[in-house]
């Protein structure tokens, strides 16, 4: 009976330190975030994860990206529209996965995303970065789309 004992409790050990691993915390709770998304957006699906980047589907969005935080930023939220002036319908989309992801009050994040999209144009150029409220947001735009990018970096 002595001997079976030290062996459970190694295997328990090793067992917790395998559960406890960094990298897997990680993921967890990336996608925790996007179950939350799910949850609380309607229209919205998860798709495939790849490289630390979940996949994400809405028909507002041609393209919706959740990504998983990394050395240099704790989130970031990318999402392309079909369009060079994004339907209001976008901005609200944006707004509400920005403000769950960073715990922002959503009437701040809906702000912040049609400030950058309002500033490209003729004299800043179709690359804009500016920051609101802690979040780096960067907006571009091409011929056909308009895309954004919501992050927060590891020291805020």
């Amino acid at each position: 009976m002595s001997i079976c004992v030290p062996r459970l409790s190694a295997a328990a050990l090793v067992l917790a330190a395998m559960l406890a691993a960094p990298g897997s915390a990680r993921a967890d709770r990336c996608d925790d975030t996007a179950a939350q998304l799910k949850g609380q957006i309607e229209g919205l699906t998860i798709g495939k994860t790849v490289a630390n980047t979940i996949y994400l589907d809405h028909p507002a969005a041609k393209q919706l990206r959740l990504g998983c935080p990394s050395r240099t930023i704790s989130n970031e939220l990318f999402a392309t529209a079909d369009s060079r002036k994004p339907q209001p319908a976008f901005f609200e989309l944006v707004a509400s996965a920005a403000a769950i992801v960073f715990t922002i009050p959503k009437p701040d994040t809906l702000r912040g995303a049609k400030r950058c999209i309002g500033r490209l144009g003729l004299l800043r150029g179709d690359d804009v970065k500016t920051r609101f409220r802690r979040l780096d947001i960067r907006c571009n735009r091409t011929k056909t789309e308009a895309s954004i990018s919501i992050s927060r970096g590891k020291d805020e």
